[in-house]
């Protein structure tokens, strides 16, 4: 194959094969645009290339493009069958689209082609706990860890699979392998702090964070966390960095293990929304603030005359751009993406759990009423803390899982403190963690035609 990129150095003569094994060194080291280029171009000189095919879909799911990565996988299989890590790869894009049942069919057959192969065996128990299948999903993570006893993934995931069921010193013990594993995971370190903290071990969960911190002083989560758990210098909304940090690292899962959660958050948000205008007509501009994957897109899409999507995390927007309705999608912080945007700009502002990263609201309520028109109507969810009719003068606090909880009466005194009128809010369940409910709040709020 000849090079006639002018932008990416490459060896100007080299076969086929090694032109795949470039792409994909590019691929590793994160030159996606350069890599999914080298791809497309081998298959216009061997359209039937088995391993260029795998790749680029597995390149196409990385921005979002599900059903045109399937469509890859299953052509990479149709030449070469008996190839157990694009079963695997097929199932992780199968999981993340919610075909639960196929997903498994791929594991298995991958099982089948490599039985001792202990990635794929993880990946099975991943989709089990999205299932709700837990006693498979333990096993599956299990099975790993007899073959691989080192294998940092099933014991992370085992860990979390344990803390939800309530068995806490259990995960304990497997979050402690994780770091013993890889002391820099920050994902282990987060989950061990919050188990250290559910065992009612406030001093130990504390110690650990300031530990960490002392060893990365810069850390966002050590320093988000440590605020959690001890209340103590709580910062007004979580950080952008560390937000970005949990939620960049979450992409590839994120609508799986929400699945799991039996996450009600994006169908709340619509039902409220054609309470207010009907089953749709196309006819609003519609602002989805913190789209994340764009769990929520499909379900406005019926009354968006315009969609526009915005996030902190890149690779959640490329998640979200798969779903092929959003009119734009961007990267922006919340607050400032509203305070910015030209005055009367939407007709419906949505925001489902975003606000969850929010304590104080009255900043992110202004910038909402100035960017909606007349009429416009702010429709989202929070948490509610659990003492929710306590009067201390605290309207919200961070809780030990990092997320921020609020009280209806505060919620309602920002939204008309900022000049909303026609503010309703409704107790909702807005998942299930450790097989309970999380409360929160489903809030409506309209701007007055004449503000």
């Amino acid at each position: 194959m000849t090079d006639t990129s002018d932008q990416q150095p490459m060896p100007t003569e080299m076969t086929i094969d090694d032109a795949v094994a470039y792409a994909t060194r590019l691929h590793r080291i994160g030159e996606l645009d350069a890599a999914e280029t080298l791809y497309r171009r081998v298959l216009e000189v061997a359209p039937d290339h088995p391993d260029a095919l795998n790749f680029l879909g597995i390149a196409r799911h990385q921005r979002g493009h599900i059903e045109e990565s399937i469509a890859l996988m299953r052509r990479s299989l149709a030449l070469r069958p008996d190839a157990p890590g694009v079963w695997n790869n097929l199932g992780n894009i199968l999981l993340d689209l919610g075909y639960f049942d196929d997903a498994g069919e791929a594991y298995e057959q991958c099982i089948r082609l490599a039985p001792d192969e202990p990635l794929v065996r993880n990946n099975l128990g991943v989709l089990r706990r999205s299932q709700g299948r837990v006693a498979e999903a333990e096993a599956a993570y299990r099975q790993v860890l007899a073959r691989d006893p080192k294998n940092i993934d099933a014991h992370n995931n085992l860990g979390n699979l344990l803390a939800g069921l309530g068995r806490v010193e259990e995960a304990v013990r497997h979050y402690c392998e994780t770091i013993a594993l890889m002391p820099a995971n920050p994902a282990a370190r987060k989950m061990l702090g919050y188990a250290y903290y559910m065992l009612g071990r406030y001093e130990e969960a504390a110690d650990f964070y300031r530990a960490w911190l002392a060893e990365e002083p810069d850390n966002p989560t050590a320093r988000h966390h440590l605020a959690a758990c001890t209340g103590q210098d709580v910062p007004e909304r979580a950080a952008d960095i560390y937000v970005e940090s949990v939620f960049d690292g979450f992409a590839d899962s994120f609508d799986a293990k929400l699945a799991a959660l039996t996450y009600r958050a994006p169908q709340l948000v619509a039902d409220a929304v054609a309470a207010l205008y009907g089953e749709g007509g196309r006819q609003l501009d519609v602002l989805d603030a913190g789209c994340g994957t764009g769990l929520c897109g499909p379900l406005l899409a019926s009354h968006a005359r315009s969609l526009i999507g915005i996030d902190l995390s890149q690779p959640m927007l490329f998640k979200a751009e798969g779903r092929g309705v959003y009119d734009q999608l961007l990267k922006a912080e919340l607050t400032a993406f509203l305070q910015q945007a030209p005055a009367g700009s939407y007709d419906l502002i949505v925001s489902a759990d975003t606000l969850c990263y929010f304590g104080a609201l009255e900043a992110v309520f202004a910038g909402a009423l100035q960017a909606l028109r007349a009429g416009g109507a702010l429709v989202f969810t929070v948490e509610m803390a659990a003492d929710a009719s306590a009067d201390d003068g605290r309207g919200y606090l961070l809780a030990p899982h990092g997320r921020y909880v609020h009280r209806p009466a505060y919620v309602t005194r920002a939204l008309a403190e900022a000049g909303f009128g026609e503010i309703a809010g409704a107790e909702v369940e807005l998942r299930t963690e450790g097989g309970k409910p999380v409360p929160g709040l489903l809030c409506t709020a309209v701007k007055a035609r004449g503000h």
